[in-house]
């Protein structure tokens, strides 16, 4: 099948995503990011839903969740919610694509002026807090037509959505499928590799302590 089933509808989250930083000029370059957590049960479906909201600095025409971990369905109609979560009815879109799968798309209009939320579902095996965790990407685009019919398209992210909001702290906590701005360029190795040192040099005190009492 190519069409995910119509019951996996949407519930906007008490949780909306603002934005950490500026919009961006540049569609390439957009500003976007998001969650995921828990969403609501679906009557007639034992798969675990998930609700993905995210946001962007700028106008997008479509839009990929890639979860690691397959999907078993997701909504086909997406809403838009504004800050006061109130429904953006000039903004929408349409999913689709096969399932049991590793990802979908979405077409329609997000007017991105306000970085308003786009929350929609898609559903996995298993619990949602089961390792591994789901932790699906986004990558948006946006495409437009001069007069003469010529399409020109941009196309920003990935952006991870990180993993599931809610669950209880586990051994992966924090590790996600796009490595931190500092982690890429040393930060987090320069950090763990200063704390082993300081550790080898406190053992190493230790220990000379215990000879020198030893030697008395």
């Amino acid at each position: 099948m190519t069409l995910a089933r119509p019951l996996l509808i949407a519930v906007f989250a008490l949780a909306v995503w603002a934005p950490l930083a500026g919009a961006s000029a540049n569609p390439n370059n957009y500003d976007c990011g998001g969650h995921i957590e828990a969403g609501q049960p679906q009557p007639g479906d034992d798969s675990t839903q998930v609700q993905y909201v995210f946001a962007c600095g700028g106008p997008i025409t479509g839009y990929q969740i890639q979860p690691q971990i397959s999907d078993t369905g997701f909504s086909t109609d997406v809403s838009v919610f504004d800050q006061q979560k109130n429904p953006v009815t000039t903004d929408s879109f349409t999913c689709n694509g096969d399932f049991p799968g590793w990802g979908f798309n979405c077409i329609g209009k997000y007017t991105g002026t306000t970085y308003a939320n786009i929350v929609g579902t898609f559903s996995i095996d298993g619990k949602l807090c089961d390792e591994p965790r789901v932790d699906p990407l986004l990558t948006v685009v946006y495409a437009t037509a001069d007069a003469k019919g010529v399409v020109t398209q941009a196309i920003s992210g990935p952006y991870d959505l990180g993993r599931p909001r809610g669950c209880p702290k586990s051994a992966q906590g924090g590790k996600t499928r796009i490595p931190s701005d500092s982690s890429l360029a040393g930060g987090e190795t320069t950090k763990k590799a200063t704390a082993k040192k300081k550790a080898t040099k406190k053992k190493a005190t230790k220990k000379t302590k215990k000879h020198a009492a030893a030697a008395k």
